[in-house]
């Protein structure tokens, strides 16, 4: 006898749409979008220049709403909720990763990763966030620089200090836009292999990526055109829906 057991999605887009309209014009961003993103899931996102890749990241991490369409997270329906909804969501469930580092020059490091925890409700004690940032610089082992500014780093140290700070508030999802823009080879090498340490240790990443030998890193490639998703490939076959949502358990 077998039993099926069906997967339940961390984050679901259904029929997502973005259109930005002007007086005589309308541009079609997205065009029914339809995605499931599992925990322990590796997506890459790619396409050419203006195929809706950042318009879709920027809906994936409440930073933009959709024109039409359900978004689901844990299967809390979020497309149409305030801002300060949105931003109380965002800060509980998805850590941030960007291409230009978007830390700040005026205070130290340990005070950059710190900066997600001091927005959360109710207020974390000063040991539960001092543990949470060295355990986050720990993961990227860049506690030695705690003290130090950011632009006193290298931009590869710099952009580990990123992805700490995105590690610290311990997202259900990173979300990873070019994480190797502003990078040489070398560091953004070490860069992926940082990200695929931490997808195999459980974290859930879905990134944009414009370099076709990183995405290669993902589990699940999807390239966009128009707005559309033209089509996925899984690098451990597990294309097939009935394989990804339903495991079989012999009893």
């Amino acid at each position: 006898m077998t039993k099926h057991i069906t997967k339940k999605a961390l984050i679901e887009l259904k029929n997502i749409q973005k259109v930005y309209s002007k007086i005589d014009m309308e541009t079609h961003a997205l065009r029914d979008i339809n995605m499931a993103i599992y925990e322990g899931d590796y997506i890459s996102i790619s396409g050419p220049s203006g195929c809706g890749k950042s318009t879709l990241l920027s809906i994936l991490g409440l930073l933009d709403t959709p024109t039409n369409g359900s978004y689901l997270i844990k299967g809390q329906q979020v497309a149409n909720l305030t801002a300060d909804d949105r931003a109380e969501i965002r800060n509980l469930h998805i850590g941030f990763i960007f291409q230009a580092f978007n830390l700040i020059d005026e205070i130290s490091v340990y005070d950059n990763v710190a900066l997600p925890l001091k927005y959360r409700e109710p207020k974390l004690s000063a040991k539960v966030v001092h543990e949470q940032v060295m355990d986050s610089l720990e993961k990227v082992e860049m506690q030695h620089r705690c003290t130090h500014k950011p632009n006193q780093l290298s931009g590869g140290q710099q952009q580990r200090i990123a992805i700490a700070r995105a590690l610290v508030g311990k997202p259900s999802i990173l979300l990873v836009d070019e994480p190797t823009g502003n990078l040489d080879s070398k560091n953004g090498d070490l860069v992926m292999a940082l990200l695929d340490n931490l997808n195999k240790e459980g974290t859930t990443i879905c990134m944009v990526t414009h370099d076709p030998r990183y995405a290669d890193h993902a589990k699940i490639k999807l390239n966009l055109l128009d707005g559309i998703i033209l089509d996925s490939l899984s690098l451990n076959k597990t294309l097939d829906s009935s394989v990804d949502n339903t495991l079989q358990e012999a009893v």
